[in-house]
């Protein structure tokens, strides 16, 4: 399974860093509307999460990734056709209704695959992963793309979606776990009860802040570099690289360091770390320009994947350990909405601060930042106690 997740995130490595370059550059579309095309993503997977979770419950988690992983390879190798916003937007429908089902099916297909005393480990090893495929995919896409040459990029999304294919194919040596029975005397499950869940709900509401905050800016930061610093391709997918190689290098350590160890608290020490990195852009995006510039963006982004260790081996494990085992599939998709809400929000909002001042989104950011963090710390002491602690 992670084989085949590395495969895959090789190809989203590829093309997400030169996404919005290429509506922008390439096509000529606005920040803003650009920033939106990336947002009806998880606009789409609104929609397609709950559902995709539903479908998860009744039929596992293999069945329903196999069927999102095609969804995504349709959508995103359809980008080189794009000429008008609304071929864009179609596009990413589809890809979003497919990302809407893939991380609700993944997720619950691995935490049934997992004894609950190591999930944190085996979403601490999905996290090294994904995080080495998209950095190495990044290398490469800075290689291969170019603005002056459209057709590197039509490259970058072929590659893209033959390794949605990939994943799929790897799925067949994959078991499906067993589906969990349904209690004794219990209602038919509904989504109902999973929103009666005040706890996951907070985690949930925690999540989209970091989202919105964290990971949806990062991926504003190559278009940032390139028009206000000078930064090449080549250069932005060194950055990505270096971002990947800290996570790759420093995520099981961490994973086994934070064993026994509060969970919010990790999550808090995440958004301190993920501050610092964009108050390290800003001064870079202010001051610096070409090479000396990449060195600070790239400080940040190591700074950055960090901080992104923290929430690894956390963020899932307690998302999997909250929930009933006939509803995980539920509350896999609710979690998966908050990132889909998160990178609706950020990519929006950042688009278009971006558009209008571009170095006022890296401080607005990292108070952003502070905020979350502040309100990890508040939501731990509702958490129950058995769950407070990243097991050992």
């Amino acid at each position: 399974m992670e084989a085949g997740g590395l495969a895959n995130a090789y190809g989203n490595g590829i093309t997400f860093p030169f996404l919005v370059i290429y509506l922008h550059n390439v096509r000529g579309f606005s920040l803003g509307t650009s920033g939106l095309v990336v947002a009806s993503s998880g606009a789409v997977g609104l929609v397609a999460g709950p559902v995709a979770g539903w479908i998860t419950d009744r039929i596992g988690g293999r069945a329903t990734l196999a069927g999102s992983l095609v969804l995504l390879a349709a959508g995103y190798g359809s980008f080189p056709f794009v000429r008008h916003p609304w071929h864009a937007f179609l596009a990413m429908v589809v890809a979003g209704s497919g990302n809407g089902g893939f991380w609700p099916s993944q997720s619950t297909l691995l935490a049934g695959l997992t004894p609950p005393a190591r999930r944190h480990a085996a979403y601490a090893l999905q996290r090294v992963s994904r995080n080495l495929g998209i950095g190495l995919g990044g290398l490469t896409g800075g290689l291969i793309a170019t603005t002056s040459s459209p057709g590197s990029f039509t490259v970058l999304f072929a590659v893209d979606a033959v390794t949605f294919l990939v994943f799929v194919g790897v799925l067949a040596f994959v078991p499906e776990p067993e589906l969990p029975p349904h209690p004794d005397g219990a209602r038919p499950a509904r989504y109902a009860d999973v929103l009666r869940h005040s706890v996951f709900l907070g985690v949930v509401a925690l999540n989209v802040a970091f989202v919105s905050a964290g990971y949806a800016v990062f991926e504003l930061l190559p278009v940032f570099a390139k028009n206000e610093a000078s930064v090449s391709e080549r250069e932005i997918g060194l950055i990505f690289f270096v971002n990947t190689l800290v996570i790759v290098l420093a995520q099981l350590p961490i994973a086994k360091a934070l064993e026994g160890r509060r969970r919010m608290r990790a999550l808090a020490l995440m958004t301190v770390l993920w501050a610092g990195a964009w108050l390290l852009v800003l001064a870079g995006g202010t001051w610096l320009e070409a090479t000396a510039a990449v060195v600070v963006f790239a400080v940040a982004a190591m700074t950055f994947g960090l901080g992104e260790c923290f929430q690894g081996p956390t963020q899932g494990a307690l998302v999997a350990d909250l929930a009933p085992p006939h509803l995980r599939g539920r509350y896999m998709a609710l979690s998966t909405i908050s990132w889909e809400i998160g990178f609706i929000i950020g990519p929006a909002a950042g688009g278009f601060i971006l558009g209008a001042e571009p170095l006022a989104l890296w401080p607005l950011a990292a108070g952003a930042c502070a905020v979350a963090g502040a309100g990890a710390l508040a939501l731990e002491r509702r958490i129950p106690p058995g769950l407070r602690l990243t097991p050992q």
